[in-house]
């Protein structure tokens, strides 16, 4: 007979954790919360202290069953699910379900899923903090006062389907504000002249136009322009200064949810929901071979960039022999914390840095080991020294106008030699090497580049910079971002085109009607605010009753006004110009949850649907007119195919451009590169070119 039950949140886990605790424990998966509130009501008595009425979650009375009977069988029940709020809340619910004894020291918890790590949290079992599930209590009582009681107005003022969150409305809200920044910017012209010059050793570089007489100046049209090269004239360019520095560059700090998410998005091109699901599992444990089933990663939801001591040891004896004494830190390296920090849990980091990415290839899947080196190269750099640049500024004039030439080289790798953090333009930062000069070196000019720009719009949001602003905002939590941005897109409030954030009609109407009736909501500072008081309810320094009654004092307030004066709108659907071919009527644009498509206007009688395709202006190669149009895939990746489909099956990966093969006239395509640059090749030839 097993001594004990141990009860985790899912089978993977379990499977781990078991191979780890052996056969006197029986290790079960309650797969996730047992317990929740009731999804046809409210399930919150707002007038008897906001108490929940939690009911069994539909299609959990099996398991629960399963429970109850291995629990007859044992001494003691521990409960190890994850460590935060949210398994701190399943794993009090499980007690309650279980009837067990809420003095007791049943809880287990750890950060990393390793042999050495579990063994040694069961040593240390404790009671249920009640602050953690007082904090996720107020969380979801909250959600659910915010959702239950503004979408059902929604449904009955709008259209039925909506919802309304504390942060995916402040998501769209950032979005459209942002949409409107863009529509609002006035663009306004500038003009930058780079002289490329000639040192004596014959090298030719260049040097960007500064000022005039060493005072800053900007050149805002072409006049400006003729009056610079007026004021030069003929003037020799001449080096007046040359000052040198050594630079130092530190390390990205390892990672922490967020900026998981962010990092993964700008190198893998991840999705941040792909890239919480293949972190669960990396930490939920991977088999490796003779070694047995390993987590291999700490816990992936963080806000803390914490090392353990152990971990750093490891990591610098790991550099040493690795890549020598110089690259190693003597002291280990701090990295300061966001001011809302929780700190619960160290950074996300390989549980042991011996498992190089190379030595797991055989283990992952691509995906899997694609994330996996990314967190493993980011926290050993992170432990690693600091980066040596050898930066030189040369002031040169000519006449009355000043050049500046700044160079740039690597002297140390350090850090850089493992990993060098993302930036969201995709760019990276190169060596740029100066020729060898002295002061009053007369310089040739070569050539004179004067050029027009236009200064340019916000960028719209991204998921990574959604997430971060998110962060910055103090709005929301790791656990909360990839699920929020998941649900402003399957509700129709935005769309992702090009892998950036544009808001609906939908989304519009319903942030603008929100706005009107429910500003705090809306409100950054207040949501930000929320959270803050969250944090206090777990730490123990507030009531959690006494935050909800705070915040529903005033909204009860407004949805009595918003019931009576929030007025019907009508969102009519636009109408295309084609006509649906089994019926003749015009079919409209309408949005579902993988985007736009056309439907018939004659529905119900009449339920025509197509997507909605858009034409490159390229024949197709293998079939007499049909045309290449862009198609999206399940996974919603962009490809290219034959508008005769099913009946041509021409697709391909790459986008065809107008343009004919000058070799052998067959379709020419475009290929993007790792590094942006786009190459232009030949389906049937060898013929390619590269522009960057």
């Amino acid at each position: 007979m097993a001594d004990a039950l141990v009860i985790v949140e899912s089978p993977a886990k379990a499977k781990t954790i078991g191979k780890y605790l052996g056969k006197k424990y029986i290790v079960k998966a309650s797969m996730g919360h047992v317990r929740d509130l009731p999804k046809s009501q409210m399930g919150v008595d707002v007038q008897e202290s906001f108490n929940p009425k939690y009911i069994t979650i539909r299609g959990k009375g099996d398991v629960l069953k399963e429970l109850r009977d291995a629990a007859k069988k044992v001494k003691k029940i521990y409960l190890a699910a994850d460590p935060d709020r949210e398994g701190e809340a399943i794993a009090w619910h499980l007690s309650h379900s279980l009837n067990m004894d809420q003095s007791e020291p049943c809880r287990v918890v750890f950060n990393e899923i390793t042999k050495d790590a579990v063994k040694e949290a069961f040593k240390h079992p404790r009671k249920i903090n009640m602050d953690l599930v007082n904090a996720q209590q107020a969380r979801r009582i909250l959600d659910r006062l915010v959702g239950y009681n503004i979408s059902p107005l929604l449904w009955k003022k709008v259209k039925k389907g909506l919802s309304a969150g504390r942060v995916q409305s402040v998501s769209v809200k950032l979005i459209i504000d942002r949409e409107n920044e863009i529509k609002s910017f006035v663009p306004e012209e500038y003009w930058t002249v780079t002289a490329h010059l000639k040192a004596d050793s014959g090298e030719i570089f260049d040097s960007k136009f500064y000022g005039y007489q060493g005072t800053k100046a900007e050149l805002k049209s072409e006049q400006e322009i003729k009056d610079l090269l007026q004021r030069i004239g003929d003037a020799p360019f001449i080096v007046k200064d040359i000052k040198k520095k050594e630079r130092k560059r530190n390390p990205a700090p390892p990672f922490i949810t967020s900026s998981l998410q962010q990092e993964a998005a700008r190198k893998l091109n991840f999705r941040a929901a792909k890239t919480m699901m293949i972190a669960q599992q990396l930490y939920e444990g991977i088999d490796l071979g003779k070694e047995g089933t390993v987590g291999l990663i700490t816990y992936m939801r963080t806000d803390s960039t914490r090392i353990s001591q152990t971990a750093i040891e490891e990591a610098k004896s790991y550099i040493t022999e690795s890549f020598g004494k110089e690259y190693a830190l003597e002291e280990a390296r701090t990295h300061a914390q966001k001011g809302n920090a929780q700190d619960a849990h160290e950074a996300i980091r390989p549980t042991s840095v011996l498992r190089t990415p190379e030595s797991m290839k055989e283990f992952l899947s691509r995906d899997q080991l694609r994330l996996y080196r990314l967190i493993w190269e980011r926290f050993l750099a992170s432990q690693m020294a600091s980066a040596i640049l050898d930066t030189m500024t040369v002031t040169i004039e000519a006449g009355e106008g000043t050049f500046r030439a700044n160079g740039s080289k690597v002297n140390f790798m350090g850090f850089m030699k493992v990993y060098v953090e993302g930036n969201d333009d995709g760019t990276e930062e190169k060596d740029n090497i100066l020729p060898p000069l002295t002061e009053g070196e007369v310089l040739a000019l070569h050539q004179m580049d004067p050029k027009q720009h236009f200064t340019q719009p916000p960028p719209r949001y991204s998921e990574a910079r959604l997430v971060r602003t998110l962060e910055e905002l103090g709005i929301g939590r790791p656990s909360t971002y990839a699920p929020t941005l998941d649900t402003i897109q399957k509700r129709g409030y935005v769309a992702l085109e090009d892998k950036r954030f544009i808001p609906t009609e939908l989304g519009e109407i319903v942030i603008e009607l929100m706005g009107e009736f429910f500003p705090e909501i809306l409100d950054p500072t207040f949501t930000a605010k929320m959270e803050e008081d969250l944090d206090y309810v777990e730490e123990g320094k507030a009531d959690w009753v006494n935050v909800l009654d705070g915040f529903y004092k005033g909204f009860e307030n407004r949805l009595q006004v918003a019931d009576k004066y929030m007025q019907e709108v009508e969102i009519e659907d636009e109408v295309s110009d084609e006509l649906c071919e089994k019926c003749g009527k015009h079919m409209v644009y309408k949005l579902g949850r993988f985007g736009k498509f056309l439907a018939c206007s004659g529905f119900p009688d009449c339920r025509n649907t197509k997507a909605i395709l858009k034409e490159t202006g390229v024949g197709c190669p293998q079939c007499e007119g049909g045309m290449i149009v862009e198609r999206k895939s399940k996974k919603k990746r962009t490809f290219y195919g034959c508008s005769h489909y099913p009946e041509c099956e021409f697709v391909s990966w790459d986008k065809p451009i107008e343009r004919k093969c000058p070799k052998c006239t067959s379709m020419l395509v475009e290929k993007k590169g790792k590094k942006k640059e786009a190459n232009v090749q030949c389906t049937a030839c060898d013929y390619m070119e590269v522009t960057q």
